[in-house]
């Protein structure tokens, strides 16, 4: 993401560093020009997806949940471990023994600020215990979220969200729609 104070030194050492680890590079303008600002990464992203890829998961998806949970705590976030409420821990046992939800990958839900749940635990922390509060299952979207710590979830809408209900009398002001 370029910002208007970046200089083209700075970009080109960013360039530098990303290509030397063997990352694409592409510059996203997009707050500042909108979608022709974002048409350098759309088309890196569109290249990118034409290679044929190695990915696999960090956890076989065989294994059960609650062990992939916590290889991505240790691994991925060096936490010593996982904690779970009592509300979670029901929650993962069910998830464990439904066979349409057993077997599906896991996005964690915690602060983008720190590898842990903390916003203040900065850098790679250690020492320290990654707390489940609660565990969703979005199988539309095929995904198993654990929440750590205090985190605000966006909300989802459904397929007739009820702003459509809405309108606003362009003459009087009077709003329809809202109980």
């Amino acid at each position: 993401n370029a910002f208007g104070s970046d200089s083209a030194s700075e970009q080109a050492a960013v360039r530098r560093v990303a290509e030397a680890a063997g990352a694409r590079f592409a510059v996203s303008d997009h707050w500042r020009k909108g979608g022709a600002g974002a048409r350098e990464l759309a088309e890196a992203v569109v290249e990118a997806c034409t290679e044929r890829g190695a990915f696999r998961f960090l956890s076989p998806l065989e294994e059960p949940l609650g062990r992939r949970i916590e290889t991505l705590a240790r691994e991925i976030y060096g936490a010593d471990g996982v904690s779970y409420t009592e509300e979670a821990r029901a929650r993962l046992s069910a998830l464990e023994a439904d066979p349409a939800t057993a077997a599906l990958p896991v996005c964690m839900a915690k602060t983008q600020y720190s590898l842990s749940h903390d916003p203040a635990r900065v850098g790679r922390p250690r020492g320290w215990t990654l707390p489940i509060r609660d565990m969703l299952s979005y199988c539309g979207a095929g995904w198993i979220v654990p929440v750590a710590g205090d985190i605000k979830l966006m909300p989802g809408t459904t397929s007739d969200p009820n702003f459509r209900r809405i309108a606003v009398d362009p003459v009087t002001g009077v709003v329809t729609g809202i109980s």
